[in-house]
């Protein structure tokens, strides 16, 4: 038995094969010097033969309209008459001749061998770059001409771009065309219309045809039209009427933002890949004006590219020349890169040092402000007025008579608040914070205060005010423990019953760091004693105490906007809290989005030799631990100077704070870094660096200007297909476009 069997065909070829044997062998009618040899396709509006001009020879392509119910006359009549202005122009299929009279009547045309742009595109997948820009010239360049003659296409699209012989662009189909002197209406094929042109009451414009250029080149590069996915095309067919469907073909258009798969494509660069934004911009006025907008664009990015290299050199050259001569002095300049690096760092610590001694006297400047404030408020007659009758009041004189521990002490605080007498020197009290905070608004030098309050001889808050509308829940307890009434330097024990004589400040007096229980901030308290004179002696009537927010002070307002230097605030004071961070700019940070500090932020120290005034070049932040403080994980500079107390003499104790000044190490010697990044290493002889540099770049040069370009393969005339715009039915205005292929034409 033979071993050669028998081919079995696939379903295509069977298809195939059907068709051909089905095909009719006679033309409808018989074309007067033409002879039809073969036929090309049929549609809903007739077939199409491949002729043969018996005189000459020559090739061409015979339409047959022999189902006259499904053509709409007019168009032909109109892609007539535009073919007649578009005569022996080289970039248009042209007409030949018309039989309206024959029985059925036909169009003999160009016959074009290659198909149509769509069908190679379909058949070859998406062009390189270079290949499509050639080939989108060619179509640009004969839509100019068309321009020229006054002929808008306002069709344009793959299936409308026929191939020639050279596969050189041939523009078809202008069923759609209009002259530029007419107003009616013509609807293109969705995802290559411009939005504006999907109107039935819209009058052409040159720039369709640029949008639909924009779109064809678009679909050269990447495979599809812009916009077209399946979501867009369901979206446009649920529509029930064509004014619907175009509506949302609109709305798809000018609010999709511009499609960025062109960028995506291997070779684009930024010049085409704008022209191709600017062609199918929604807004008609962002787009090209005309077709040769479109050609001079081209052109210009042509002379940038051809440009690009020499830029290229002549840029390089001069640092490459400027590089070389640097390498030979960098052995001597490293040593001056050190020496200037280590100068730096000494006088930014000098700096610090200055800056954190001019920050503590102004700390202590402030403090002396709050204090002469204490001292004014205290020596206020209305507060003298209002304050003896608080004084002998029976409400106050019963708190006395419990204990901290009483069940009765509760209700006698409360009768004490409630007592009017009371209220009139807290009033008092609020109306001088209200003030006090009305001046702070309007300048920010001004004193600002945390609260305001005041206790009895014995220790007893009496009134209080606060920068918040808070109720306070201190009011008739007494505080005879706390340094700032007793003066010491540590708080006491709380006393159980209320002292009778508990030692108390004389002068003015500024108390140590406490944390506020709702912010976790850091606050201080300024008191001051209360005097009367009475035949001659002085009588200790209590004492006004104001607080401060450590973060209010004017000084830690005065960081860089990069927080590459700033002052921090640091407890001084020896024993447990010495070295804890009491205000930094990250607190101001965290507070603008939180309600308190994180806890574990207390827990971090500042070195003891820090606080006690010993430089810093190689500090870093204890915030820089914490996962918040990650911007302050890095080397500082610093330098610490102690806030002197005002109640002390010039020169005396100080008040327990310390500043800090720090200054990023990395920003002091960026500057030297950067001038010592230009140098590199020794031991390479100029002439070879010279020489191999020079290679390289003229390697850059020859790289530059090497495109990779694949030929366009050719198909045999003998495998042509019907081209799209034989087959392609146009619809009338009202009806539902059908699929052809992947694309719809609406005609108006």
């Amino acid at each position: 038995m033979s071993a050669d069997y028998t081919q079995q065909q696939t379903p295509a070829d069977q298809e195939r094969s059907k068709n051909l044997s089905l095909k009719r062998t006679q033309p409808p009618t018989q074309v007067p010097g033409y002879e039809a040899q073969r036929l090309l396709g049929a549609g809903a509006y007739g077939e199409v033969w491949v002729g043969l001009n018996t005189t000459t020879g020559r090739q061409v392509a015979i339409k047959f309209y022999a189902h006259r119910k499904g053509v709409d006359w007019s168009l032909l009549a109109r892609e007539v008459e535009k073919l007649v202005f578009l005569s022996a122009d080289r970039y248009v299929v042209q007409l030949l001749d018309v039989g309206w009279n024959a029985e059925p009547p036909y169009f003999i045309m160009e016959y074009i061998e290659n198909g149509s742009l769509d069908d190679f595109l379909r058949t070859h997948g998406p062009l390189s770059v270079p290949e499509a820009v050639e080939l989108f010239e060619e179509i640009a360049t004969g839509l100019s001409h068309a321009h020229g003659r006054g002929v808008l296409h306002c069709d344009l699209k793959p299936a409308n771009i026929l191939l020639d012989t050279d596969h050189k662009p041939r523009l078809a189909d202008f069923g759609q065309s209009r002259l530029s002197s007419e107003q009616k209406p013509a609807l293109g094929t969705l995802f290559y219309m411009a939005p504006e042109q999907a109107d039935l009451e819209a009058v052409p414009d040159v720039r369709w045809d640029v949008y639909a250029l924009g779109a064809i080149l678009f679909c050269l590069v990447v495979g599809h039209p812009p916009h077209r996915h399946p979501d867009a095309v369901g979206q446009i067919e649920t529509g029930q009427t064509l004014a619907d469907r175009l509506a949302r073909y609109r709305k798809l258009i000018n609010t999709s933002p511009l499609p960025p798969a062109h960028r995506r494509v291997r070779g684009m660069d930024r010049a085409l890949a704008d022209l191709i934004d600017r062609c199918l911009a929604p807004d008609p006025r962002d787009r090209f004006d005309n077709v040769q907008e479109v050609l001079d664009a081209l052109q210009a990015r042509r002379r940038a590219r051809a440009r690009l290299p020499l830029m290229v050199l002549g840029f390089l050259l001069p640092m490459v020349l400027m590089f070389v001569m640097a390498i030979f002095g960098s052995r001597a300049y490293d040593r001056a890169l050190e020496q200037t690096e280590t100068l730096a760092r000494q006088r930014a610590l000098e700096n610090n040092r200055f800056a954190a001694e001019l920050a503590a006297e102004r700390a202590t400047g402030e403090l002396a402000d709050y204090f002469e404030v204490a001292r004014d408020e205290a020596a206020r007659s209305e507060l003298r007025e209002a304050l003896a009758p608080v004084l002998t009041s029976q409400r106050l004189a019963d708190l006395s008579m419990h204990s901290a521990s009483d069940p009765q002490a509760t209700a006698a605080r409360q009768r004490f608040v409630d007592d009017s007498i009371r209220q009139t020197l807290n009033r008092w009290l609020e109306t001088r914070m209200q003030t006090y905070r009305a001046l702070a608004d309007k300048d920010r030098r001004a004193p600002q205060f945390a609260s305001i309050f005041l206790t009895d001889p014995r220790g007893t808050q009496i009134a209080a005010a606060h920068d918040e509308e808070v109720q306070s829940q201190s009011i008739g307890r007494n505080f005879a423990h706390r340094s700032y009434f007793h003066g010491g330097v540590d708080e006491m024990e709380p006393f159980d019953t209320v002292p009778t004589s508990p030692q108390h400040i004389e002068r003015t007096f500024l108390s140590g760091v406490f944390k506020s229980s709702t912010t976790k901030q850091y606050k201080i308290a300024i008191s001051t004693p209360l005097y009367r004179e009475v035949d001659g002696v002085k009588l200790f009537d209590g004492v006004l105490t104001i607080t401060l927010n450590l973060g209010d002070f004017e000084f830690s307002r005065l960081s860089s906007p990069s927080l590459d230097r700033f002052a921090v605030l640091v407890d001084g004071r020896a024993g447990e809290e010495e070295g804890t961070i009491l205000q930094h700019p990250l607190f101001d940070q965290l507070l603008t989005t939180r309600k308190s500090l994180p806890e574990e932020f207390h827990t971090l120290r500042v070195p003891s030799e820090v606080c006690q005034g010993a430089d810093a070049p190689a500090y870093f932040d204890p915030l820089g631990k914490h996962t918040l403080g990650k911007d302050f994980d890095r080397q500082w500079i610093a330098a610490a100077a102690k806030v002197r107390s005002p109640s002390s003499s010039a020169g005396g104790a100080p008040s327990g704070l310390v500043v800090l000044v720090q200054e990023d190490y990395g920003a002091v010697i960026e500057p030297v870094r950067q001038m010592g990044s230009g140098l590199l290493r020794l031991g390479l002889m100029a002439t070879l660096v010279v020489v191999a540099v020079s290679g390289g770049l003229w390697g850059l040069v020859v790289y530059l200007f090497r495109e990779k370009r694949t030929r366009i393969k050719r198909r045999s005339p003998m495998a042509s297909m019907p081209t799209p715009q034989q087959e392609l039915p146009t619809l009338v205005a009202g009806a539902r476009p059908r699929n052809i292929g992947d694309e719809k034409t609406i005609d108006s």
